[in-house]
């Protein structure tokens, strides 16, 4: 089971695209296989390959290299849709920071 981030929590988990968006946040250094980033995401291959075409279109992801027949991707972070989301992300990860600094503080 895939681990609920505080990104799926305040988005949703159930939606697929947003579990995508934040497994390649969350491993950004990495490039992954369409395989790969089905079951980081907690989604099923044929879930990934149904939103598949939407990531491309929107050019969220990019491939970066090829391993054999597999084709790597990764988050494509020159994109202002994929720079918006890291600052959501970022943002949302400071609020929780903060309130969970303030709570230990008043105790």
């Amino acid at each position: 089971m895939v681990e609920e981030t505080l990104f799926l929590k305040f988005l949703g988990k159930d939606n697929p695209i947003i579990r995508v968006i934040d497994f390649l946040i969350d491993n950004e250094a990495f490039d992954y296989s369409k395989t790969e980033i089905a079951k980081g995401a907690g989604i099923s291959r044929t879930t990934l390959l149904k939103i598949w075409k939407t990531l491309e279109n929107l050019g969220i992801v990019v491939e970066t290299r090829r391993v054999g027949r597999a084709k790597m991707y990764k988050l494509n972070k020159n994109n202002p849709i994929v720079q918006k989301f890291i600052e959501l992300d970022n943002a949302i990860s400071e609020y929780y920071a903060k309130k969970c600094t303030e709570i230990t503080v008043k105790r």
